[in-house]
């Protein structure tokens, strides 16, 4: 039973340090995540959309310090308790989001792994198990260390945690897991390969055959059937390929300009998803940015989900010089975690992206 606990315990502590790590490295992009539940459309928890960010920060930095709390064994009872708390709420929040079909992908492992709900509620489920395996076995969950070196681990791993999340924040992701990260080719993202899983559907039809329902499941066909057509219902059995660069267009007056756009050799993107939320005053410093790049052959564009009002008084209050475009919110979100950011591309290949606080480490050539 020892040998077990032990092996228990490597496990969920590593595991949850990864986990709060990965999310750590992009906590904006889990403030997203939680904005997702938050919606009306999912737990109708409007009041703590303000908030979002704040949540995530604090959630990831406890997930990380309790994985660490568990492998040293620091105040041991009150560490199974709060893992106990916390893979309880994660295991409500992925089964909600599993049955209901509600969030496709729960963030718990940020950009990095991609698991289906049904497949986060089964990994919530086995930490489930093994929590309340520690839990039967605590006495064999000894300290590692004396008392005064697990407090200087404890606060070493704090203090770590709030100067990267610090860093991430004011920044941009230290490591990218996004299909936009610098080096990869949007275009090229946006393909299938040959061979690729096809979605796979089943199709109930239904039909009133002699004054009554009858129906019938086929693959696609439709089935010959002397009778009244009522409807059909489609189930995916199969999920096919999804390329990692999925709604992206470039808009303008209902015209995509994004095919066209990722040809051009010198490009710079403006990106900012949402003026209502977006750090306006820097669009002081993005004008001198802009202008240094078309001085330098760069064909500047603007990429944002607001409305043509927002924009043209935009660009009208800092007197830019390029035209926004309308792209999805989501996409804006995916592409870069700073509102607003910066792009640089050569014929659709991102060469440079950053964060508003870093736009003099952009160069023009």
């Amino acid at each position: 039973m020892k040998y077990i606990i032990g092996l228990v315990r490597i496990f969920v502590g590593v595991l949850f340090i990864i986990s709060g790590f990965i999310k750590l490295n992009d906590p904006v992009g889990f403030s997203f995540k939680l904005e997702e539940y938050f919606s009306p459309s999912v737990l109708d928890l409007g009041f703590f959309m303000p908030y979002a960010l704040a949540i995530s920060i604090l959630v990831v930095i406890l997930e990380v310090i309790l994985g660490v709390m568990l492998l040293i064994g620091f105040r041991v009872k009150f560490t199974l308790w709060s893992l106990l708390g916390m893979i309880i709420f994660f295991t409500f929040l992925t089964f909600y989001s599993a049955y209901f079909n509600k969030v496709t992908d729960c963030g718990c492992f940020g950009d990095a792994i991609k698991l289906t709900p049904w497949e986060s509620f089964t990994k919530d489920v086995v930490l489930l198990v093994l929590i309340l395996l520690l839990f039967i076995g605590k006495r064999y969950v000894t300290p590692l260390f004396a008392p005064n070196v697990k407090k200087i681990v404890m606060a070493v791993s704090l203090v770590t945690c709030a100067v990267y999340a610090h860093h991430v924040l004011n920044h941009l992701p230290v490591i990218d897991f996004r299909p936009y990260e610098i080096g990869k080719n949007i275009e090229e993202g946006m393909g299938v390969p040959e061979g690729a899983p096809k979605a796979i559907y089943d199709y109930a039809w239904e039909f009133k055959v002699n004054g009554e329902k009858q129906v019938i499941v086929t693959n696609g066909d439709y089935p010959t059937v002397d009778g009244e057509f009522i409807g059909v219902e489609t189930t995916e059995v199969q999920k096919g390929y999804e390329p990692p660069v999925h709604d992206f267009t470039i808009e303008q007056n209902g015209e995509d300009f994004a095919l066209s756009l990722l040809q051009e050799p010198k490009l710079v993107m403006v990106i900012a998803y949402d003026l209502r939320k977006s750090n306006t005053q820097m669009f002081t410093e993005i004008k001198k940015v802009a202008d240094e790049a078309m001085v330098n052959g760069y064909k500047v564009i603007g990429m944002s989900a607001s409305g043509p009002e927002q924009t043209d008084a935009l660009e009208a209050k800092f007197g830019l010089d390029f035209n926004f475009f309308f792209t999805d919110e989501t996409t804006l979100k995916t592409i870069v975690r700073s509102n607003p950011g910066v792009l640089v591309l050569e014929k659709g290949t991102v060469q440079q992206k950053v964060h508003y606080n870093d736009l003099d480490e952009l160069t023009f050539q």
